[in-house]
């Protein structure tokens, strides 16, 4: 059913130049913008807002929607969020009125992904640890087995909406071979994304490149610990780009130490690490300062893909990436 045209409010971070003018444009087509300048609290100017917004268009710094706010915005029907976790931002209060959520996470996946598929292909090749220039009498080394993307094993954990997205991306690969850890999808499952689907041991006891796609719960936190680093073949790569307590990092420090495993890590624990973190000083250690996910002309795809939101809740379509009450609990 049409909702016609919506009153729409936005609520991030004051001073965060997220929406441009054509952007703007684009959400007035759709309904009457109700500010251009972004709400960054539910203070008492905010009230006349929320009293008439039917749509909360919501980014980065929006503040939570707890029960208070929810009593003053009794038009919601759609809380449209444009970055990725929502899990900050939602309170238990807004499952109980019949509101709408979506999240730009899968609008955020798509950079994420990228930037694993890069690091996948340059860590199996050896591009961050081979740095110089060409020495053509080292052509042992040139011609060591250990490097390269021709019969490798890519171990995924976790089918999220970026683990999937890695998953298609690799497809372009059929000489790299692709496994999966998720307890929550079955081998079928596995099978019609044209991976296998194995136990997390075995997973990474067959894994050149070890890539993390899991979320941040209580039961993941040092998902990745001694036993699976031990399990690792030597020469292997573990990514993470998820969130860096996923691995147990002192249980990894040794294997970096000895130069048994290497580490691309564009997420840390403690994040940011401390400066005198020895993994700052490994030569077989990548970091990058949490940069995988949107960021530069990328947010654009994260605002196009909240205003689609906003247009099919107003078209009463299905959402393109909406979030439950039961759906949050295994999302990042």
């Amino acid at each position: 059913m049409s909702r016609g045209q919506p009153n729409i409010a936005i609520a991030h971070w004051p001073g965060l130049e997220l929406f441009g003018d054509a952007d703007l444009d684009r959400l007035r087509a759709l309904g009457t913008l109700l500010n251009a300048e972004p709400i960054g609290a539910w203070d008492d100017q905010a009230n006349a807002l929320l009293a008439d917004a039917e749509v909360i268009v919501g980014h980065w710094g929006c503040p939570p929607l707890d029960e208070a706010m929810l009593d003053r915005t009794p038009r919601l029907g759609l809380f449209a969020y444009a970055a990725g976790t929502v899990k900050m931002t939602l309170t238990d209060a807004v499952w109980d009125r019949s509101i709408r959520v979506t999240s730009g996470a899968n609008a955020n996946a798509e950079p994420v992904a990228e930037f694993t598929l890069a690091a996948i292909l340059f860590a199996n090749k050896g591009v961050l640890w081979r740095r110089g220039p060409a020495d053509f009498s080292a052509l042992s080394d040139m011609g060591d087995h250990q490097w390269g993307n021709y019969g490798r094993t890519v171990g995924i954990v976790g089918a999220s909406l970026i683990g999937r997205r890695v998953i298609e991306l690799l497809r372009a690969f059929p000489h790299l071979k692709v496994t999966l850890y998720d307890p929550f999808v079955t081998s079928e499952e596995a099978a019609s994304l044209g991976v296998e689907k194995l136990d997390l041991d075995e997973l990474c006891a067959g894994a050149d490149v070890l890539t993390i796609h899991a979320p941040a719960l209580p039961e993941t936190m040092h998902l990745i610990g001694s036993t699976q680093l031990s399990a690792l073949p030597d020469g292997a790569t573990v990514i993470n780009t998820a969130r860096g307590p996923l691995i147990d990092h002192e249980a990894l420090l040794p294997h970096l130490a000895s130069g048994r495993l290497y580490a691309i890590l564009d997420v840390t624990d403690p994040e940011p690490l401390s400066e005198d973190s020895p993994l700052l000083e490994m030569p077989n250690v990548w970091i990058s300062p949490h940069l995988a996910g949107s960021q530069g002309t990328e947010l654009a795809r994260m605002t196009d893909n909240v205003i689609e939101e906003v247009r099919r809740w107003s078209a009463g379509e299905p959402a393109l990436n909406e979030v439950t009450r039961d759906r949050l609990a295994t999302m990042a």
